[in-house]
C-alpha cells in the first residue's frame, strides 16, 4: 500500500485582501451562516487556517473567512497553502465539504458536548 502524499506545501498570515477567490466556488453562504460565523470568530477567534492552492493562488476553502475578515479590515488571515494541480483543485473544490457533511451527529456524544459549552452569543 502506497503512503498518502502530503499536498501541503507550507503555512503563513496574508493580508484579507490578497487572496484570489476561485471562479468555480460553487459555495453560498447564508445570513444565518454569516452570523453563527461572526459569533464564534469575535467569542474564539480564528482556529481554522484558509486553504490556497500555489498553483493556482485560488483559495479552495475560507471564501467566507476571507469576505469577513475584509469587511473588518481584519489584518491578516491564517493560511495553509497546497500544491494542486488544476484538475485536483476542482476535485477539492467539489468534495471538500460535501465529504464532511456525509459525517452524522452521535446524539449522545453531541448532547454531551453541548451541555459543556457556555458561549455569549446565540
Amino acid at each position: 500500500m502506497t503512503a498518502w502524499r502530503n499536498r501541503i506545501v507550507g503555512y503563513g498570515e496574508e493580508p484579507p485582501e490578497s487572496f484570489l477567490a476561485n471562479p468555480s466556488n460553487w459555495r453560498i453562504h447564508p445570513r444565518s451562516q454569516r452570523d453563527a460565523l461572526a459569533g464564534v470568530l469575535a467569542e474564539v477567534g480564528w482556529v481554522q487556517d484558509v486553504v490556497v492552492n500555489r498553483q493556482t493562488g485560488h483559495l479552495i476553502d475560507g471564501h467566507l473567512r476571507v469576505d469577513m475578515a475584509m469587511e473588518r479590515n481584519e489584518p491578516s488571515v491564517p493560511v495553509v497553502y497546497v500544491d494542486l494541480s488544476p484538475s485536483e483543485e476542482a476535485l477539492i473544490l467539489a468534495t471538500l465539504d460535501p465529504l464532511s457533511a456525509l459525517a452524522v451527529a452521535d446524539k449522545g456524544k453531541l448532547d454531551e458536548l453541548l451541555r459543556e459549552v457556555k458561549s455569549e452569543g446565540a
